[in-house]
């Protein structure tokens, strides 16, 4: 007795074009796949569509009507539908333009407002002009912007060296709260922390695509990836960003925050003042303190709503607060 007919939607690896075809049992549906597909017979094979899993006989009859599959030829492989991810985002790079249509295309009849946001979204982001550095290049990125930036990473590093300056402000703004004995000791370690940051330019390679140094913030296309909250592993929402690609992105980057780990109000700024105070002929490790407020030892940079507001309860190393003596050995 011949086994009930079954349907089922069947499609090519790497076609998006489905089929429906019936079929009571494995080899019935297979060879009908091939014929449809035009693929040979032996060495072909269908699969499950969204994880990839091969299929046996015993599993064909548990399956329910209407299962998605793919037809495999020989050599072909599928790992569900994460191969359909990958040869989207690789079209990204090689067809945009292409892609930029058949959006706009699928658009033009989509009622759905979800589907027509998702749709929207990628023609603007596909139409970003990510590569493009100089000012004539990209004229509209640079709308509201001062005249002398010439090309996105002398802005955005100019926004960088704004950021530590601001830092460097509030070190100082603290003078009036450090004890009256103290305080020509401790605008003397202002002094040498105001010297070494003139020295890197403010640090404002950070943010500089251009900079090898910036590849711990960023990668040489310009993205940068939210880096908190510290106290888990990284960031839940996968936040990203690439505030090179077009005005709206460098905007919204503006928002995000260099978030100390150490705090700098409640741990940095309070101990250099105390260590100064209490140092006793010891000599304070400014350094220590200069990498804690102005670098990424002690910043992270994250989204606006990763930032953790709340009192971090960290403070710094005492190991580290002053310089070790050097201890000189007699010889007997």
């Amino acid at each position: 007795m011949a086994e009930p007919l079954r349907p089922f939607r069947l499609r090519g690896c790497g076609s998006p074009q489905k089929f429906g075809v019936a079929a009571g049992n494995l080899r019935g549906l297979l060879r009908k796949g091939c014929r449809l597909l035009q693929l040979p017979l032996a060495g072909s094979r269908l699969c499950l569509y969204e994880d990839g899993t091969e299929l046996t006989e015993s599993y064909f009859r548990a399956l329910p009507p209407q299962t998605e599959l793919v037809l495999l030829g020989p050599g072909e492989s599928w790992r569900g539908c994460a191969s359909d991810i990958e040869r989207f985002l690789a079209a990204f790079c090689t067809q945009s333009r292409a892609v930029v249509e058949a959006a706009r295309r699928l658009l033009a009849d989509e009622r759905a407002p979800r589907r027509q946001k998702l749709l929207a979204d990628l023609i603007h982001n596909l139409n970003e002009n990510i590569l493009a550095e100089e000012k004539e290049d990209d004229t509209k990125w640079f709308e509201g912007l001062e005249s002398r930036f010439k090309n996105k990473s002398s802005y955005m590093r100019y926004s960088c060296e704004s950021r530590i300056r601001g830092y460097m402000k509030e070190v100082s703004s603290f003078i009036p709260n450090v004890h009256p004995a103290a305080r020509e000791a401790y605008k003397a370690i202002i002094d040498l922390m105001s010297d070494k940051l003139r020295s890197v330019k403010y640090n404002g390679c950070y943010f500089d695509r251009r900079e090898e140094e910036a590849v711990r913030l960023c990668t040489a296309e310009g993205w940068f990836s939210c880096q908190g909250p510290f106290d888990r592993d990284d960031c839940p929402c996968k936040h990203s960003i690439n505030p090179y690609s077009n005005r709206e992105s460098r905007i919204l980057f503006s928002t995000w925050n260099l978030d100390h780990i150490i705090e700098k109000k409640r741990a940095v700024v309070p101990e250099l003042a105390e260590a100064v105070k209490t140092r006793d002929g010891r000599e304070v490790n400014w350094e220590y303190f200069y990498q804690l407020l102005f670098t990424v030892e002690n910043l992270k940079l994250v989204h606006i709503a990763c930032h953790k507001k709340t009192n971090h309860n960290l403070s710094c190393d005492k190991t580290k607060i002053y310089r070790k003596r050097k201890q000189n050995h007699k010889i007997s």
